[in-house]
């Protein structure tokens, strides 16, 4: 099954959880906090403006983008894996290179 995201909309894959702190400790499931970092696996067409033009996301398929701590709050079950389908202004940026 496809997602495919409406207006300014974007679907974001989480990246993998650390099991591990900085120092070496092993974290049990409930301690270790939610990466705010993904890739882009879907966006939509580009957000509707008043005047009804559409203006394109700065975000494409494959970029790795940072995100608030609480954007995950849609999130979806898609072939088993959950992916997370925030608007584009949730998006706080790009990493590069």
């Amino acid at each position: 099954m496809k997602i495919r995201p409406l207006h300014d909309r974007v679907v974001v894959r989480r990246k993998e959880e650390e099991a591990m702190s900085a120092g070496g400790i092993v974290l049990p499931g409930a301690a270790k906090e939610k990466p705010n970092q993904g890739e882009v696996v879907a966006v939509g067409e580009g957000k509707l403006l008043d005047n009804g033009d559409v203006r394109a996301l700065s975000v494409k398929v494959g970029d790795t983008v940072v995100f608030g701590r609480y954007a995950d709050s849609n999130t979806l079950k898609v072939d088993g894996e959950e992916l997370i389908i925030m608007s584009e202004s949730d998006i706080y940026g790009v990493l590069e290179g």
